[in-house]
């Protein structure tokens, strides 16, 4: 089978990895754009022991607060660590999946196995560049933040906390992701195996595929975000001055003696309603940006071959 008649998903053994690395970096920001408000909620309904100010019976309910109390703004702060972070952990996470994903799966479609390893491996990549932008985001996101800036924030951790700071939930933050990324992708992949069986470009199957991977992949992984949070923001050890809370066993032991089983649900409305809509406008717009790429290397190969039969023809009416 000739390149052009692969389906345009696949793009063609000959794309290159700047390709899907600047379609995975918009698909990356523009996910965590449009649902920011809801993230910051998510983390705020997350905390073990939440200011009265700020405990809040759900999403609608921090949501009015926040703008009422606090001022709309209060709702996007941390955006800029985010956007910083989620541009280039999104283009290596899908250059490093449609490149394993082809390997392993020898360019065919339909092979689960191949979609769940691609997944998990450039999870890898995606967290260590993401994990410092998210503690960072949070630490601002959280009531009563004393943070006036990215950079300011990003500067006292660093200088009180050292780099280790940056990383504590990374070990966490794999645990959840892995399988988060894998269950997010086989879903997304079945999904379209169903709703999209030509693997054409289809919108409102890109859409439907990804809002129901992210919301499976987001309930199943909950109890670990609760710890990242955890680990992220240093909440509890803030309020009691203790020595800091390192590791997931011990951030699970702390969740537990305050909150008991509920704890590990915290927030669980929110992040799948942040979830769902994130997951689907990553999905639609890296395929967007696909079929888009892949129209223009359509027409430039026409362009090609009507240039070359003009050459053609161009000597052979000399002759």
């Amino acid at each position: 089978m000739e390149e052009d008649d692969n389906p345009y998903e696949t793009l063609g053994s000959s794309t290159s990895m700047t390709t899907h690395m600047l379609a995975g970096a918009a698909a990356g920001v523009m996910e965590h754009s449009v649902m920011y408000p809801i993230d910051c909620v998510k983390t705020r309904m997350q905390c073990l022991v939440p200011d009265p100010k700020a405990d809040y019976r759900s999403v609608m309910d921090a949501l009015n607060k926040i703008v009422r109390h606090e001022g709309i703004r209060n709702t996007v702060r941390g955006f800029s660590a985010m956007a910083l972070g989620a541009g280039p952990a999104h283009a290596l996470y899908f250059a490093c999946y449609e490149k394993i994903k082809h390997v392993v799966s020898g360019g065919k479609q339909g092979n689960h196995l191949a979609n769940g390893l691609a997944g998990c491996t450039a999870t890898l990549l995606h967290d260590a560049i993401m994990n410092p932008a998210d503690v960072v985001k949070q630490r601002m996101q959280i009531y009563n933040s004393p943070y006036q800036s990215t950079y300011s924030c990003f500067r006292d951790i660093l200088k009180t906390e050292g780099v280790g700071a940056f990383y504590r939930s990374y070990t966490t933050q794999l645990t959840m992701n892995i399988p988060f990324q894998a269950m997010q992708f086989v879903t997304y992949e079945a999904m379209q195996d169903i709703l999209n069986k030509e693997r054409q470009y289809d919108p409102k199957s890109h859409i439907v595929a990804g809002a129901l991977a992210g919301a499976i992949a987001a309930g199943a992984t909950m109890p670990l975000d609760v710890c990242k949070t955890l680990l992220n923001t240093q909440e509890h050890c803030a309020r009691n001055h203790l020595t800091y809370i390192n590791g997931m066993a011990s951030a699970f032991r702390t969740i537990y003696e305050f909150c008991g089983i509920s704890g590990f649900f915290r927030g669980l409305t929110a992040r799948v309603i942040y979830q769902m809509p994130s997951t689907a406008i990553s999905w639609s717009v890296y395929e967007f940006f696909k079929y888009i790429i892949h129209k223009q290397k359509q027409q430039q190969s026409i362009d090609e071959r009507y240039l070359g039969a003009s050459v053609q023809l161009a000597a052979a009416t000399a002759r």
